[in-house]
Formats: C-alpha cells, structure tokens, sequence
C-alpha cells in the first residue's frame, strides 16, 4: 500500500471516529444508542436518513436512535414498538417536512393526503419517546390564509400535522419537544401519552384528538393567522368517546402567545365531533363528547373571557348543527392564572376533590413515564 494510501485511511479513521464522539456526546449518561443519524453518513454505523434508521430496526422495535445536528427534510413513520429517537437538543435537531391536508396524492391523482396522513412524524405502535428535538410541518400556512376564499391561488384543505400519535399507540413519551405547525399541530389520536417540558405551536384546533394525553409543564404558543380575525384559532378540539373518562389534560403549563396574537382572540377550546360512517349514514360522531382540563395553568390574555367556543358538525339528516362546550363536551378548569383567567359561568371549574382525581396515576391508570433526563 503506498504511503498516499495509508495517509488517506488513517485520516478516514480518524474522522470517523470523531464523528462518532460528537455524534454521541450529547445523549444523556444514562442512554446508549443502536444507531446513529447524521446528515452525511460515515459508515455502516451512521444511517443519513431517520426513517431509515427506523427501518433497519428488528420488527420487535427496542432501539434507541440517536439523531446528531442538523435539519432532516423527512418524513417519518414508526411502525415499530419501543423505539426511541432522541436529539442533540430543540434548537439543534429538527425534522421538518411540508405536506398539507389538500395536497394531491401525485401529479395526476384527485386524491388528496387528508389531516390524518399529513403528519411530519407518525406514531403507530406503542411505547414511543421522542426526546430533545423539534418536529415542524412547514407547510406555509400563513401565505394561504393571507389569500381572499375566492383566490385561484389559495388552496384548500390547510390542515398540516407536525405529530401524530396514532390509534393503536400506548404509553408515548414526548420529552423536551418543539412541535411547530399551525392548523392542527398535535393529532393525539390513541392510547395514553405523557408530555413532559417542550413546547407546542399552532392556532386553529392545534392541540385535537381522541386520545388520553397528559401535558406536564409543556409551554402552549398560539400562533397569528394571516390576516386579522377577530377569532384568531382554538388550543384545543378533543373528541373524547363518552366512555372515556379522560382526554386531554394540561397541568403547570403556560398558555403563551406569538407577536401579532390579539387580546381575547382564542378559546380554550371547542368539541370536535368527527364525521363517521355509521351504518345508517355518515354524520358527526354522537358518542363523542370532548374533554379538555386546564389544572394549575397560567393564561396570557389572549385567551378569550368566555373561555369556551362551538363547534359545527353534520347531522344524520343531512344538515348542520353547532355542538355546545357546556352540554356536549366536558371543559373545566382548576386555579387558572394570569390575565388570560376569568372565573364566570362560562368557565366551568373544577372542585379540588374533583381536581386530584386528574392525577397522573390516575390519567395514565398506574403507567409511570421513564424519561432520558435534560439534554439542553
């Protein structure tokens, strides 16, 4: 071998051992990885791609992927159990991808992806955790929605999910995570699931689903619209079945706001009956009745007096009818604070008895989240 040779190999060593270092430096002491993601990758150790990583996995799932700095233009589907994806930190991991509800399926298809497959990320199987990174659709909601209803231009269907937390998923942890979308962000669909610290950003329904989540300390940004409103969008639109005791649950969050959010602007929420094929017709899901708790949650004043808003649905006969926060839904809140805090008939409250039966023992029914620890 020429020295020329040998210098070139040595080098190649050299760098990939260092990359395997600084690939690995950031995750915590506790957590070792399968597989490492990188944009460029080094060798047979490194995958370039997360989904890829996520493919090379056994079919039982169990690896941790470790997902160096950097932004990954992906989308990402886990078909997998107990695997985990954990980052080098918010600001320094990001996934981020751009599809939206309206968008046609290929050039020549008049199907469209729906909100339900237009997610960046994709949880279908159960224990999940996301840690230390941000998930973005980047889907340019704003330019759309600057556009008058009857623009050629302007699309339809701007529905564009960042997470979605799929119907046969349990026990997903999402920790220190930036989820960034507008309409309809976070699509918690199945299962329990923990959130533990990051933040959420949306305006329209952008926290909505059917699925049993606990947000612990998560920071909740309302987000502008592109044109002024008086009604700027809705933290939440949870379809909870009426058989289910808990939906969405927030405790020691904050409910912040982006530049350009008005005063009074968004509702806490409002009850998401979803249209359902039902053998006698499709029409909006009567057996939903939406739940949503704010417990030891601090409000900006963009959060409206009244709290609370309708929402329409279809009818069995055809028509349309709007569904009440009050009687077709289950809204309250336990020592709210903040100028966004209003105590009146249309905030409904919580007892303190009826307030520590939202425990995480009892939310998450005796599931206790194991989590990486800080990462930041």
């Amino acid at each position: 071998m020429s020295k020329m040779c040998s210098l070139l190999m040595v080098l190649l060593l050299a760098v990939a051992g260092c990359s395997e270092q600084k690939s690995t430096h950031f995750l915590p002491e506790n957590v070792e990885a399968n597989a490492i993601v990188a944009n460029t990758a080094i060798d047979d150790t490194h995958f370039s791609s997360i989904q890829a990583a996520v493919d090379a996995a056994p079919e039982t799932g169990g690896w941790t992927i470790a997902i160096t700095p950097g932004e990954y233009y992906e989308r990402v589907v886990i078909d997998k159990p107990d695997i985990t994806l954990i980052g080098a930190g918010k600001a320094n991991t990001k996934i981020v991808f751009d599809r939206y509800a309206g968008k046609a399926v290929s050039r020549d298809s008049e199907e469209t992806w729906g909100t339900f497959r237009s997610a960046t990320v994709e949880i279908n199987r159960p224990r999940v955790h996301i840690a230390h990174l941000t998930i973005e659709n980047s889907f340019d909601f704003l330019d759309q929605d600057a556009k008058a209803k009857d623009d050629p231009a302007r699309v339809s269907g701007m529905q564009a999910v960042a997470l979605r937390i799929g119907e046969y998923t349990d026990q997903t942890v999402v920790e220190d995570v930036a989820l960034l979308g507008y309409q309809d962000t976070l699509y918690v669909q199945g299962g329990r699931s923990y959130f533990k610290g990051g933040e959420i950003r949306g305006n329209v329904d952008f926290i909505f689903g059917n699925g049993n989540a606990y947000f612990d300390s998560v920071d909740i940004y309302s987000r502008p619209r592109g044109k002024d409103m008086d009604i700027t969008g809705f933290v939440t639109a949870p379809s909870t079945l009426i058989s289910d005791t808990f939906g969405l649950t927030f405790v020691n969050c904050k409910l912040l706001r982006e530049e350009g959010v008005p005063d009074n602007s968004v509702p806490l929420g409002r009850p998401w009956h979803p249209t359902t094929t039902f053998a006698d017709g499709r029409y909006a899901n009567p057996f939903a009745k939406g739940k949503a708790v704010f417990i030891d949650t601090w409000m900006d004043a963009h959060i409206t007096q009244d709290g609370w808003a309708t929402m329409g649905g279809s009818t069995k006969e055809g028509g349309r009818k709007e569904f009440s926060p009050y009687t077709e839904a289950r809204f309250a809140e336990f020592n709210s604070s903040g100028e966004g805090a209003f105590t009146n008939d249309k905030r409904p409250q919580l007892t303190s008895d009826k307030a520590e039966l939202h425990s995480l023992f009892n939310i998450l029914n005796g599931w206790t989240p194991q989590l990486t620890g800080a990462n930041d």
